[in-house]
């Protein structure tokens, strides 16, 4: 999912106030719960999304929703939803997320793999990478059987692909050609 500018620009406005407010870890779970609670609910998705549908309609939903959420942040869905910016709620919540870890210098680090790599191979692609970083590693598994062999580091724009498919495409480019 490609994230907005003003998405991302509200969750930095949200990150500030929370460190200032000295409340990061309860806003950080609210957003976490409002990622989650928007991803698995597409109704709720079309309800923000909709022209149709008034203003203090979508905050009095969210608000019931949301309910159990810290004061700052309910004042924050208040601000977006009086903006007219509810649409990106989803967006400012995963955003928070990413600029979060950012903040606590935390580097999430993907890797796919054919089939679930034995520990030792995994530290060492681990270490590896933490590297050719500073910050802290976060490490996402993921399997694609797709790619035969080997496995894929992805690193926030950057990426490492020692695939046997990948491999095969691009010999099978060099042979085609």
């Amino acid at each position: 999912m490609k994230i907005s500018k003003s998405a991302s620009r509200y969750a930095q406005a949200l990150l500030d106030l929370a460190i200032e407010q000295n409340k990061v870890d309860a806003i950080a779970a609210d957003m976490k719960y409002m990622a989650t609670v928007c991803a698995e609910n597409r109704d709720l998705e079309v309800m923000l999304e909709s022209p149709i549908v008034k203003a203090d309609k979508k905050l009095s939903v969210l608000n019931a929703v949301f309910d159990q959420f810290d004061k700052v942040t309910n004042l924050f869905i208040e601000l977006i939803v009086k903006n007219g910016r509810e649409a990106y709620l989803y967006q400012i919540a995963n955003s928070f997320d990413a600029i979060l870890k950012e903040h606590q210098g935390i580097v999430p680090v993907t890797l796919i793999s054919a089939h679930k790599l034995d520990d030792k191979v995994k530290k060492e692609i681990v270490a590896k990478v933490q590297a050719s970083t500073t910050g802290t590693v976060e490490l996402t598994e993921k399997i694609d059987a797709d790619l035969i062999g080997g496995f894929i580091v992805r690193m926030g724009d950057n990426q490492i692909d020692a695939s046997v498919a990948s491999q095969i495409n691009k010999l099978k480019q060099r042979l085609t050609r």
